[in-house]
C-alpha cells in the first residue's frame, strides 16, 4: 500500500523544524533560530499509531521578497502542498496572528479537508488559550501544540493520521539509498534534478544552497530507490558557521545511512584534495561508490583518452577509486545521466551477491600458486581458506596459522584478485584475518 505523506508549512521561525525532528524522533532537520534556516524540501520517514508516512519540511514562506532563494523557497512549498495528503501549518502561538499566517492560509483554504492547524509553542498546557485566536484563519480548530517539549504533539498527530486515513501500511523502498555528495558548487543539486525529473531541490549558482540532507524516493526497475542530496562538504577550517557546522555533519550522516554514495565532480575544475577525503570517507564506511564527473559538456578540448586520462589522475591519487565505476555527465544537458540508474542498480547487485565457499578457496588457491605471501625462516605462513561472512559491503574471512605475519600488500593483492574474479564493481571488497583455531584433545 502507498505510504502517505504530510507536509509541514508555515512562515519562518514558527518551529517547523522543531517539530519535524519531533515527529521522526531525532535532529533530522536543522534547527535555528535564524528565520530561513530550512530551504529545500526535507524528507524523512515518520509512523504513529501504526500509520506509516513521509513527512516533510519546507522552507518558509517569505512574502514581499522577490530574490532566486525566496522565490524558490515558495515554489517548493507549492510543490510540497500539491503533493501532500496532509498539510500541517505551523503558526506561533506566543506571536499570534501573523499576516504572513493569513497568507498562506489563503493559499490553503481551498485544500481546507486535508489542513491541519499546529499551533506551536504552547508550552503552557493544558491552561493555554492562545490558540484559539487561530480560527481566523480559516482552516478549522487549531491543535495547540509544544515541538519543543512534546506537549500536545500525540493529539496532533492523532487527528492527522485520521486525516491520512487507510493506504498508510508500511511500504518500505526495497531499493538501495544513494547518497549524492561532493564539494559546494559542483553540480549535486542540478544531477539529482535531471536524475528525478522534477525540481525536487532548489538550484541557485551561489555554493552551499542546499543546507539538509534531503530524501526522494523513486521508482526504476520495480525497485524503489531513496536519492538523499547533501549539502557541499568543505574542509572543516573552512566550516566557520554553526549553520554551515551542522549541515556538514549531516551530510556526514547521510553517507553513514547510505549504501551508495554517487562522488560528484567539477570536470571544468578538476580533482581537489576534499573530493578525495569525501571518497575514502564513503568507501571506508563501505558504502558503494561511484563517481559521476559533472559539466562534461563544458571541458572544451577533448579527444578520445581524454576521459580516461581523467580517471587516471583521480585513482593515482586514490587507488581503490579504480575499482569504482566513473560516469562522464552533464547535468545541464541529460548527457549520460540515465546511465546513473542502471549503473546503481549494478552496484547495488554486486553489494549483495554472495560467492560460494567452492568458488572462493578455487579463486585463492589459484592466487597464493601464482604468488605465494612472504616467507620467514622457520616462521611458514600457510593460507588455509576462506569464506564469505558478510555483504554490503562483501567481506571474506582468510584462516591462516599466522595472521599477523600476513603484510598489507598481500591483503591488496588478494583483494584485487577478488575483484578480477567476481566484480564486486564500486564496492569495497574486505578480507579479515583469522588464526587457526588449535584442535583440542
Amino acid at each position: 500500500m502507498r505510504r502517505g505523506t504530510i507536509a509541514l508549512v508555515g512562515r519562518p521561525n514558527v518551529g517547523k523544524s522543531t517539530l519535524f525532528n519531533r515527529i521522526v524522533g531525532g535532529r533530522r532537520a536543522i534547527v535555528d533560530d535564524r528565520p530561513g534556516v530550512t530551504r529545500d524540501r526535507h524528507f524523512s520517514r515518520g509512523e504513529w499509531a501504526g500509520h506509516h508516512f513521509w513527512l516533510v519540511d519546507t522552507g518558509g514562506w517569505v512574502s514581499g521578497q522577490d530574490d532566486a532563494i525566496s522565490r524558490g523557497i515558495r515554489d517548493q512549498i507549492n510543490t510540497a502542498v500539491t503533493e501532500a495528503d496532509v498539510i500541517v501549518l505551523v503558526v506561533d502561538t506566543k506571536e499570534g496572528v501573523h499576516p504572513a499566517d493569513l497568507e498562506v492560509a489563503q493559499l490553503l483554504r481551498p485544500l481546507v479537508d486535508r489542513v491541519v492547524v499546529a499551533a506551536n509553542k504552547a508550552d503552557e498546557l493544558p491552561d493555554e488559550v492562545d490558540h484559539f485566536a487561530f480560527h481566523e484563519l480559516g482552516l478549522g480548530d487549531p491543535h495547540p501544540v509544544s515541538a519543543s517539549t512534546g506537549k500536545g504533539s500525540g493529539d496532533l498527530l492523532d487527528r492527522v493520521v485520521e486525516k491520512l486515513g487507510d493506504g498508510t501500511q508500511p511500504s518500505e523502498p526495497d531499493g538501495p539509498s544513494v547518497a549524492v555528495i561532493g564539494r559546494p558548487n559542483a553540480g549535486k543539486s542540478s544531477l539529482m534534478n535531471r536524475l528525478l525529473g522534477a525540481d525536487r531541490a532548489i538550484v541557485a549558482p551561489e555554493a552551499g544552497t542546499t543546507r539538509d540532507a534531503i530524501d526522494s524516493p523513486l521508482r526504476y526497475h520495480g525497485q524503489t530507490l531513496n536519492f538523499i542530496d547533501t549539502a557541499g562538504l568543505r574542509r572543516r577550517p573552512k566550516v566557520k558557521d554553526d549553520l554551515e557546522f551542522y549541515s556538514a555533519l549531516r551530510a556526514e550522516r547521510a553517507i553513514e545511512r547510505a549504501d551508495i554514495c554517487v562522488l560528484v565532480v567539477d570536470a571544468t575544475i578538476g580533482v581537489h584534495a576534499q573530493d578525495l577525503r569525501v571518497a575514502s570517507q564513503a568507501w571506508e564506511a563501505g558504502k558503494g561508490v561511484i563517481v559521476a564527473v559533472n559539466k562534461w559538456d563544458l571541458v572544451s578540448e577533448k579527444d578520445t583518452d581524454t576521459a580516461e586520462r581523467g580517471k587516471k589522475k583521480l585513482v593515482d591519487r586514490a587507488p581503490f577509486l579504480g575499482h569504482a565505476p566513473f560516469l562522464f555527465v552533464s547535468a545541464l544537458t541529460g548527457q549520460r545521466v540515465r546511465r546513473v540508474f542502471d549503473t546503481i542498480l549494478e552496484v547495488a547487485e554486486a553489494r549483495d551477491r554472495r560467492i560460494p565457499t567452492a568458488e572462493v578457496n578455487r579463486v585463492l588457491q589459484a592466487l597464493v600458486d601464482r604468488n605465494q605471501p612472504p616467507q620467514q625462516v622457520g616462521k611458514e605462513v600457510k593460507l588455509l581458506y576462506a569464506t564469505q561472512i558478510g555483504t554490503a559491503p562483501p567481506t571474506f574471512a582468510l584462516v591462516t596459522n599466522r595472521p599477523e605475519a600476513v603484510p598489507e600488500s598481500y591483503v591488496r593483492y588478494l583483494v584485487n584478485g577478488f575483484y578480477d574474479s567476481w566484480g564486486m564493481v564500486g564496492n569495497p571488497i574486505r578480507i579479515k584475518l583469522r588464526r587457526k583455531r588449535s584442535s583440542s584433545r
